[in-house]
């Protein structure tokens, strides 16, 4: 008799980590347009711990309504298991990575479970020199960070670049990709991850704990800031003229100021999209991008992994394994 059923964590009850259990759940059926993958590792997000607490973090007008019991995770890489009958593109047995349905909220199968669901076309194929660890570390940070740069910046050659928060999740990627356009990347972390962003190709780091960075810094064409928070109208002297100013996370900038200065706000809600996730993918097969894993649990380890991620100073991503590689 087929399956029926798979191992998942999921949300009953809004709160801490305590909340996510792991249990048994009903094995997803894709729709025409969908595939069946196994997990193999699912990535965790801010949106994953945001979600889990009911938004909380936002004003109660504000809250987004999601059903409960729901299964976290947006982002995975796993193997192809079945197709739906409108499915061209994929086969059983590829190996696929992809940000899932983002940022669409519903109680559909997500990353954090045995198996998941996903339209094809926010699919790409696995690059085959990393594992699935690394690849599920990539698809929400790396789009957001490709979006950023390519679709609302819109990165032209040899720019300055500073990244708040050049470390993180997102960070770490805006680093890399601003550095394909031969930007002068700034990066903004604390001091452990020197060699970290080094690596990466930061051209200049401050270590912000020792450093005032609007005292040091002028000249910036684009800065991109993971951090947010009512402070950010202090990075407004550190932008030239005409530059702009991407906040990946809400903070108050002082906008009408800005606009006296002649700088302009850019970004806009990640989504999902395969053509994109394969040109991540062409770039890790080139050499030009890798994600930094901070550290990796098991699926039925999930609560610790959001204690872990809600310490803060994260290098990299967090990641679930769900199949030993």
């Amino acid at each position: 008799m087929p399956r029926q059923t798979m191992m998942a964590v999921r949300v009953h009850v809004f709160g801490g980590p305590e909340a996510l259990v792991y249990e048994e759940a009903p094995l997803p059926e894709p729709e025409p347009d969908e595939v069946l993958i196994q997990v193999h590792a699912a990535g965790l997000n801010p949106a994953d711990w945001y979600a889990r607490a009911g938004f909380a973090n936002l004003p109660e007008a504000m809250r987004p309504s999601l059903p409960l019991p729901f299964t976290p995770g947006e982002e995975v890489s796993g193997v192809v298991v079945a197709v739906g009958p409108e499915v061209a593109e994929w086969e059983v047995g590829d190996e696929v990575f992809g940000l899932v349905r983002f940022p669409q909220l519903d109680n559909n199968g997500r990353g954090y479970a045995e198996y998941t669901t996903a339209p094809a076309s926010s699919l790409a194929r696995k690059p085959a020199g990393i594992g699935h660890v690394e690849a599920a570390g990539m698809p929400l940070a790396g789009l957001t960070a490709y979006q950023y740069l390519f679709d609302h910046v819109r990165l032209e050659p040899d720019k300055t670049v500073l990244v708040n928060g050049a470390a993180g999740g997102v960070g770490h990627f805006l680093v890399q990709l601003a550095k394909t356009k031969n930007a002068q990347v700034i990066g903004v972390a604390s001091g452990r991850h020197e060699g970290f962003l080094r690596e990466l190709g930061v051209d200049r780091f401050i270590d912000y704990t020792t450093t005032t960075v609007e005292d040091v810094v002028r000249g910036v064409d684009h800065l991109f800031d993971t951090v947010g928070g009512p402070h950010g109208h202090r990075f407004l002297s550190v932008v030239e003229p005409g530059g702009t100013i991407s906040p990946v996370f809400y903070g108050e900038y002082r906008r009408e100021r800005a606009a006296e200065l002649g700088i302009t706000f850019r970004g806009s809600q990640v989504h999902s999209d395969g053509p994109q996730m394969a040109e991540l993918a062409r770039l890790v097969d080139a050499g030009r991008l890798r994600a930094g894993i901070d550290s990796v649990f098991p699926l039925i380890d999930a609560p610790k992994a959001h204690e872990r991620a809600e310490q803060g100073h994260v290098q990299g991503k967090i990641v679930l394994r769900v199949i030993d590689e």
